[in-house]
């Protein structure tokens, strides 16, 4: 470290009285060439924002909204100089263990912004309140005067609005256009010849089976199916009959609906046929020799029959769409896979039809389980502006692929269960000053702050560009509020708000002290996607790396007293360099010709689509050492001891031979067992006699009464427990064929393409000497 003392550090970047440590700590220098050792001990939380502790008591938590600045800069010419993007990362609709719910017959707003009353406010006096994002002073209404939770009177600054920054609000009859939709549901299933092969039907039947009366919706919940193949089979389960009813449309250049009320049915009345129809429906196209595919037709068949309502529909698909509307010819050759053509759409059809959709609040859901190319450019457009999730699934094979199969179990379980909200639209909010001007995400923008999102579900996470119009001088604080406004499952209008609060800040050591790296990766992430499909992949990397390169310039010249030769970041920014290497390495953004084009284009729906977390573990996962753990450190949760072991950087030389080591990568964890690992560790915890008897695809860790299984066990528990689905585990010998996978997640060693991460910070410090 270069310098002695903290005074001497104060002084060197502009003399910050009375900061704290942790800002301190966050603008030590360090020279990336010289340090080694960068990771924290413990996955890296969001920076805590510099603001006192009773607005840090009430802020919104960072897994729900967070800033890539912390501290938000007085002016554009500031955030330029810090060469820093400002923008927000949201996930609106996760799963909560307590939302506070207000049921009141006023919901208080600021009568200029619209803006929801919350914890940062200003109460001038019992009867006036001045609005935090646009400073107009309102009125308190006599209703909020009374404290429904402490059943008081003159407390209005106690009530449960003002008090959390993430509530949700029972919506009144302003709020509806029209009476709110019950839950519908429409399953559309591609049972062509390339379907029945890959074997999901059985699985998919089963498990809607199993999980009928689980999926969200009251008495009113509808349902309806239809399958296809080069025509579209209609059911009909009208209550009465004695069997569903099978209607074939062959005509798929002029699609219309057989029977408008007898398809989409209550599924409380037509339980009995829904059942029948699940358990036949496997046997019904076992003997299929039809290889076409109508998928566009029924989209068309499905738009027509949901437009009533609107509702989700969800659309299984094994191959490339090749008759009627939507058809589509192969783009992939794969001798050209290097070359980054074809990331785009090669039709607007599904364009146009998800904005019809999402006109009519349905949101379409894309499951896609293929072992051959089906252009998901395309494809994914059908989901992407109906605010639909896309789920993919390489090289699906109900036998040849078992991973796969139970990857899509338990993606499929989740899907059936979670949470959902019809009918939503969300609006971005933030103080004067400060404006929006570019989302992320899947949803359609219909007004410059207006997003809207037929279907919302709890996994999907959005990303927001801003700039600073206006400079933020005469405020000390910047807030944003983010407003959901949705149907429950259960027929009840809903506003889901969330408030986060940010000091501004007129020194540059500020704006770094505050920087979020892991907020700043992603922004850049979903800015770099956009960049690769509008103008190329190669300039989308160059950015990465300007980014980079821009960063270091930046802290170099404007913290001049520093005068130091390397590669110098203030601490806070310290895993940049990694950070970007690692997105350069992933399928989305990659070079090299070992990537489909399917692949690369699902891996960027990804980055567009998931929560900051799940982002991260997938960009640059948590790598431990298992077979050493101690208790020094541990958790101790409910009589469980949890082990805390050191986080690991991504590089072979971190690994040895005689150990073993738990990757995290979010929707699956690798163990891999050293060859030389302690016997002991094999027999307790995965219940082997020794290394050579560890059978070849075991992907799960057996429960077994022994203090090392116990520990292990804990440990995976508690990873597992801040996340809504169940990651899998796979165990990976050292000399197995999926070590490849396990070992191009260590991005800091070279690869087929790519530069090891030192390599990287030598290409960083010769386009800075240009």
């Amino acid at each position: 470290r270069p310098f002695p003392n903290l005074s001497q550090l104060s002084a060197a970047l502009g003399g910050l009285s009375g900061v704290p440590e942790l800002e301190v700590e966050a603008l030590r220098p360090v020279n990336l060439l010289q340090e080694r050792n960068l990771l924290p001990p413990r996955p890296l939380e969001a920076p805590e924002p510099n603001l006192s502790p009773d607005l840090k008591k009430v802020n919104c938590s960072p897994h729900t909204f967070r800033c890539t600045l912390t501290s938000i800069p007085q002016t554009q010419a500031l955030l330029n100089k810090a060469r820093l993007p400002l923008g927000l990362l949201l996930h609106p609709f996760r799963d909560l263990q307590q939302l506070p719910v207000i049921t009141s017959n006023t919901i208080v707003r600021c009568r200029s912004c619209r803006t929801y009353i919350n914890p940062f406010v200003t109460f001038l006096d019992q009867r006036r309140w001045k609005c935090n994002l646009c400073y107009r002073v309102n009125d308190v209404p006599d209703e909020f005067m009374y404290n429904p939770v402490t059943r008081s009177y003159g407390e209005p600054h106690k009530r449960p609005e003002v008090q959390n920054s993430t509530v949700e609000f029972i919506a009144s009859s302003d709020y509806m256009l029209r009476p709110p939709q019950p839950a519908a549901y429409l399953f559309v299933l591609d049972v062509s010849h390339n379907a029945v092969e890959a074997g999901y039907l059985k699985y998919f039947c089963e498990l809607l089976l199993d999980n009928l009366d689980k999926l969200p919706g009251d008495t009113r919940t509808r349902v309806g199916f239809l399958t296809f193949d080069n025509t579209i089979h209609f059911y009909n389960l009208q209550e009465g009959l004695s069997q569903p009813q099978m209607l074939v449309v062959s005509d798929i250049d002029d699609v219309f609906i057989p029977s408008h009320d007898s398809l989409m049915v209550n599924l409380k009345e037509s339980k009995e046929l829904v059942k029948d129809l699940l358990t036949s429906l496997p046997a019904m196209f076992s003997q299929s020799r039809e290889t076409h595919s109508a998928l566009g037709p029924a989209l068309q068949a499905a738009f027509k029959l949901m437009s009533p309502t609107g509702g989700r529909v969800t659309v299984f698909q094994t191959q490339l769409p090749t008759l009627g509307a939507g058809a589509l010819q192969s783009r992939e050759d794969p001798n050209q896979r290097s070359s980054t053509k074809h990331l785009g759409p090669a039709t607007d059809f599904y364009k146009k039809l998800a904005l019809d959709c999402s006109g009519q609040q349905i949101g379409v859901d894309l499951f896609l389980l293929s072992s051959q190319y089906a252009d998901l450019a395309s494809l994914s457009c059908i989901s992407k502006y109906s605010a639909g999730s896309i789920f993919y699934y390489p090289s699906f094979h109900y036998i040849h692929n078992p991973a796969q199969l139970e990857k899509f179990q338990r993606d499929l379980e989740r899907y059936f269960t979670r949470k959902i909200g019809f009918e939503a639209v969300m609006r971005i909010r933030c103080t004067k000053g400060l404006s929006i001007h570019t989302f992320h995400g899947n949803f359609f923008v219909r007004s410059t702050d207006l997003l809207s999102l037929a279907n919302v579900n709890p996994d999907s996470a959005f990303a927001v560009q801003m700039s600073i119009e206006d400079s933020l001088a005469d405020s000390s604080l910047a807030c944003f509020q983010a407003a959901l406004l949705y149907t429950s499952s259960k027929g009840k209008r809903r506003i889901r708000v969330h408030t986060l609060c940010l000091p501004v800040v007129n020194q540059l050591s500020d704006v770094y002290a505050g920087a979020d790296v892991q907020a700043v990766t992603c922004l850049l992430a979903n800015m770099a996607i956009d960049r690769s499909i509008s103008s190329s992949l190669s300039d989308a990397r160059d950015a990465l790396v300007n980014a980079v390169v821009d960063l270091v310039s930046a802290y170099k010249s404007n913290v001049s007293n520093l005068q130091q030769s390397g590669l110098v970041v203030p601490a806070a920014m310290r895993l940049f360099p990694v950070y970007i290497l690692s997105l350069l390495k992933q399928k989305a953004l990659r070079t090299g010709t070992s990537t489909r084009l399917d692949e690369r284009v699902f891996a960027m729906c990804e980055f567009k689509t998931q929560p900051l977390q799940q982002l991260m573990r997938m960009v640059h996962p948590d790598l431990y050492r298992l077979d050493n753990m101690s208790d020094q450190g541990a958790l101790h949760l409910n009589d469980t001891v949890v082990p805390q072991p050191h986080l690991l950087h991504l590089s072979a030389e971190r690994l040895s031979r005689d150990g073993a080591f738990l990757m995290d990568c979010g929707y699956v964890f690798y163990l891999w067992i050293g060859k030389c690992c302690s016997e002991v560790f094999i027999r307790d915890v995965l219940g082997c006699p020794n290394y050579a008897s560890i059978p070849p695809n075991m992907s799960h860790i057996p429960e077994l009464e022994t203090p090392l299984s116990e520990r292990v066990r804990a440990f995976l528990d508690w990873l597992q427990d801040n996340r809504a689905f169940s990651s899998m585990i796979h165990i990976v010998k050292d000399d197995a064929s999926a070590k490849a996978t396990f070992f191009q997640h260590l991005v800091e060693d070279r690869s087929e393409s790519a530069s090891s991460y030192y390599e990287f910070l030598q290409h960083i410090q010769q386009q800075m000497s240009k």
